[in-house]
């Protein structure tokens, strides 16, 4: 009997997983956020137009994509991988991230952000045939800043908008009904399609971080038009904040669907199961 009782009885439970230190979860996200800026502007400015081999707008549209995709897989699990003030914002009016820990991640992310722009300016500088006001650091803009004269309103709505998508798709591709372990992948993917939609518009910022890094070691107009590249994206991570839920249904923390599953066993849109046991049937 004995035996029979221990093979019916339920498992132990889990053990909750254990939080990453304040200071580590800020290292993490200032070295992603350095990655982000150092790989994705990088591209842009060092790579897209090397003569014969030039990677050009596609290959800098995927180098941003695969920085965010690479560290979010490095470091997500210490700090969410968020390496963009927007996102953090967004992900605190979802209910996913705590608001205590807010300014200190933009903190990070600024920094490492700066970080990031002042090594490339140390690289770029190398070359003989770098030139500032020519080549710059792949700095945002509006009017005669953007890449296509593209006006103030369009680059506005562009970036607001693009920013909101992009929050979307993070808030989704990390809900608990999702398919699990591959969130990174549809998030730099997603940033990736973003970059190919809008640098001709606005050289693609979508993250506030990213844009102050290279206007402040640029200064002059990038520096008098970065507001737009906090504005914008900030707005547009609220809003896709704030509406994932009533999108959706749900937080991602609630029941799933009409048919009432638990959460535990519920089939998510690929038909994965999330439990060992099969889901109800509807």
């Amino acid at each position: 009997m004995s035996t029979i009782s221990s093979l019916t009885s339920p498992l132990p439970a889990a053990e909750a997983p254990v939080q990453a230190a304040t200071p580590r979860r800020l290292a993490v996200e200032f070295v992603g956020t350095f990655w982000l800026v150092l790989g994705g502007c990088g591209s842009a400015v060092l790579a897209a137009g090397f003569p014969k081999v030039g990677i050009g707008l596609l290959g800098v549209s995927l180098a941003f994509g695969l920085t965010v995709l690479t560290m979010a897989f490095a470091f997500g699990h210490i700090s969410g991988g968020h390496f963009n003030p927007a996102v953090s914002l967004g992900l605190w009016l979802g209910g996913r991230f705590s608001g205590r820990y807010l300014l200190p991640y933009w903190v990070a992310q600024v920094l490492g952000g700066l970080a990031g722009a002042g090594v490339l300016h140390v690289i770029a500088s190398g070359s003989p045939s770098y030139n500032e006001a020519v080549n710059g650091l792949a700095a945002n803009g509006y009017g005669a800043a953007s890449p296509g004269g593209y006006s103030l309103l369009a680059c506005f709505l562009t970036e607001m908008l693009l920013t909101m998508i992009f929050l979307y798709i993070i808030l989704g591709a990390t809900d608990t009904r999702a398919a699990k372990g591959f969130g990174p992948l549809a998030i730099g993917l997603g940033l990736t399609l973003i970059h190919l939609l809008s640098i001709p518009v606005t050289n693609t910022s979508v993250n506030p971080a990213r844009s102050l890094g290279p206007a402040l070691i640029l200064g002059g107009v990038a520096l008098q038009q970065v507001w737009l590249f906090w504005v914008a994206p900030l707005l547009g991570a609220a809003l896709a904040g704030l509406s994932y839920q009533y999108l959706t249904g749900s937080a991602g923390t609630e029941l799933v669907a009409a048919s009432a599953q638990s959460i535990s066993r519920a089939t998510t849109t690929i038909g994965e199961v999330t439990a060992n046991s099969p889901a109800p049937q509807a």
